[in-house]
């Protein structure tokens, strides 16, 4: 791009042209000039952002205090495992049995 649109000025059709090409773009002469204006209300968008002095601002993942929602881990007794086991089709070495889904050399 040139120089004149990186010091905040006005986006040329010759610095789309290049956008374009760097991208792979086939792009029409009118869509040049829509573009053109386009790409210079976006970056004179984000210049007005950077102009905001928020250097005494903390950054933030969240517009509002989040806490902790997650419990402690604690042990608890789980069912036996013949109780688990009585409500499966088949059962083998003490697990469930299923079948098998993918080919022996997967």
């Amino acid at each position: 791009m040139s120089d004149a649109s990186l010091d905040g000025s006005h986006i040329t059709r010759a610095d789309v042209a290049h956008l374009a090409r760097l991208a792979r773009l086939a792009v029409t002469d009118d869509e040049l000039d829509v573009f053109a204006g386009q790409l210079d209300v976006i970056l004179g968008a984000v210049a007005r952002v950077g102009e905001v002095a928020a250097a005494d601002i903390p950054p933030m993942s969240h517009a509002v205090p989040m806490t902790n929602v997650y419990r402690a881990d604690e042990v608890t007794p789980s069912l036996p495992r013949d109780s688990v086991l009585a409500g499966a089709p088949v059962v083998e070495d003490d697990k469930f049995r299923v079948p098998r889904i993918l080919a022996e050399d997967a």
